[in-house]
């Protein structure tokens, strides 16, 4: 059985967050430095092991301030935890895409599934072979420790609890490894 290792192509991908901010709009950030992997034995990359991670000290919601404040103690802390990681494995079950395992923050770790819309395999200009993904999915922000909370006068919850995690992700084909099996 050969095992094909893909890498994230940063320049074709993307990794945003979502959070509701007042109850009344939504703030979108970015983590604008990252890295991953796929190693995948199946072409369709059914029970392919994944790793994940980024930089906390690039997010970016287009406000320093409050890139400044979510890197705060108050929320991902940086300085002491500056990764976030994730590695777990693609499930294909009939064409419904799945991806499992533990996510890290703030040395929690949580295992949690994202909705994944697998867009295909093809090859570039370039002569490289390229895979397509959008992985979709809601954490809870409180549950790795990022807990800051405020409330209005209103009594309007500032930041709210679930995050909504959306990925753009192209893979880049590394390398196909043969391995043989010896009888005795």
């Amino acid at each position: 059985m050969s095992t094909t290792k893909w890498i994230i192509d940063p320049t074709h991908s993307e990794v945003s967050f979502k959070v509701k901010h007042l109850v009344i709009s939504t703030v979108t950030g970015y983590f604008r430095s990252f890295e991953g992997s796929a190693e995948s034995t199946s072409k369709d990359f059914d029970g392919a092991a994944v790793s994940f991670s980024a930089d906390i000290d690039s997010i970016d919601t287009n406000q320093k301030d409050r890139d400044n404040h979510l890197k705060s103690v108050d929320f991902f802390d940086a300085e002491n935890h500056p990764k976030l990681t994730f590695s777990g494995k693609i499930k294909n079950e009939g064409g419904d895409y799945k991806l499992v395992g533990d996510l890290t923050l703030r040395e929690t770790t949580k295992t949690v599934e994202f909705g994944v819309d697998f867009g295909g395999v093809a090859g570039d200009p370039y002569g490289q072979t390229k895979a397509g993904f959008e992985i979709e999915g809601k954490i809870n922000r409180k549950e790795f420790g990022l807990t800051w909370s405020a409330v209005t006068e209103a009594g309007s919850v500032v930041v709210s609890d679930q995050v909504r995690l959306h990925l753009n992700v192209q893979l880049v084909q590394q390398q196909v490894e043969e391995s043989v099996e010896v009888n005795g």
